[in-house]
């Protein structure tokens, strides 16, 4: 795991710690939530990305869009693996993303989406 990762993951987990101090909005924490899933998905992109590079796919793949990388990745990666990092990629996706009509994600969505990035990150490495 390179470094960005690990600070990115940091950065979620941050943004996830209960300070102790009284919630002044129920916004603060779903801004909190959105951008630990913000942090998450940017750290799966990374080590998809990272694994790309390790296994030499074209570059094309590499800086193009994320569904190319993940249909690339199932060659490059356990078929298992592939597939989870792909379904909490579009997670983290819906998470990421502000329309007034929807509620954020939970506190407990994020802690989950960090659990599996951390071992897909973990997995990917490899």
């Amino acid at each position: 795991m390179n470094q960005r990762i690990r600070q990115l993951l940091d950065t979620a987990d941050l943004l996830l710690t209960d300070t102790g101090e009284p919630a002044t909005s129920t916004t603060a924490t779903a801004s909190r939530c959105r951008g630990a899933a913000f942090a998450l998905r940017v750290a799966l992109e990374s080590a998809v990305a990272d694994r790309l590079t390790a296994h030499r796919a074209p570059r094309a793949i590499r800086e193009g869009t994320q569904r190319a990388a993940f249909l690339w990745l199932r060659g490059c990666a356990e078929a298992g693996a592939a597939r989870r990092a792909k379904a909490v990629w579009s997670q983290l996706c819906l998470g990421c993303h502000y329309h007034q009509y929807e509620i954020g994600p939970t506190e407990d969505q994020v802690r989950a989406w960090h659990t599996e990035v951390a071992a897909l990150v973990a997995l990917l490495a490899l």
